[in-house]
């Protein structure tokens, strides 16, 4: 390699570490697929046409859960073949979820708080109307999981906020799993539920479990980190 291609290889990886350190300057990511995911995301709002904004992005976001949300609807009207239309709303819904607030920060037109609040509030009724459409899907007493889906999800939305509240870091990940992960997760069981009926209920409870689990055990860490703070807290006041 010559010294011109060395110099210029080295100039791209310093610019890609900039973009992404510009892009996703407000929040730290923990996921397992954070350095895949950002490299995507970093080139992709650099080719989004100017005429689209963050707003319009949230919306596309918003239309992928509802395909999300039909394909389970479909699934139980005609043929649970339709589960697969649900995989094209993921990626929509990723798409537009991902990149609505990474593309105000590229181009320097952040609205934090307006966009936090726009972010929380459209995630919320996407999860309420896709367990909705689930417990549609799902027959008899499984139910219950599209309704312990949605508890559980909201329990993970109000530990990330109580951990804004409490660290004023805002994070979308629960250690190394994030919304995308998520998405990978809930594609292949519904993949798996096309090829072998039947799978989705039991995928379902074992979903339900996990995110139980994890969230005991993220409540748990915040209440000592919050103890503590107090602790530090009061020790400075007497």
């Amino acid at each position: 390699m010559t010294e011109g291609n060395r110099h210029g290889k080295n100039l791209r990886t310093v610019l890609n570490g900039d973009m992404i350190r510009t892009v996703f300057s407000d929040r730290a990511r923990t996921n397992l697929l954070k350095k895949q995911e950002q490299i995507v995301i970093s080139w992709l709002v650099q080719r989004i046409p100017s005429f689209i904004t963050s707003n319009m992005l949230t919306a596309i976001g918003f239309f992928g859960n509802m395909i999300v949300a039909s394909s389970f609807i479909l699934a139980s009207s005609f043929n649970r073949s339709f589960l697969l239309f649900g995989l094209l709303g993921f990626i929509i819904g990723w798409f537009g979820d991902s990149l609505d607030g990474r593309l105000a920060y590229y181009r320097n037109k952040p609205r934090k708080k307006y966009g936090f609040t726009l972010d929380i509030t459209i995630d919320w009724i996407s999860i309420i109307l896709i367990g909705l459409a689930y417990i549609v899907y799902a027959k008899g007493k499984w139910e219950l999981f599209g309704y312990g889906f949605v508890v559980m999800y909201g329990w993970e939305m109000i530990i990330a906020l109580i951990r804004y509240k409490i660290t004023g870091n805002y994070s979308i990940d629960s250690g190394k799993m994030g919304p995308t992960e998520v998405r990978i997760i809930i594609g292949l069981i519904m993949i798996a539920e096309v090829l072998l009926p039947g799978s989705l209920t039991y995928s379902a409870g074992l979903v339900v479990v996990v995110l139980f689990i994890v969230n005991i055990i993220d409540t748990r860490h915040l209440l000592r980190v919050a103890d503590a703070i107090d602790k530090q807290e009061l020790k400075e006041k007497t």
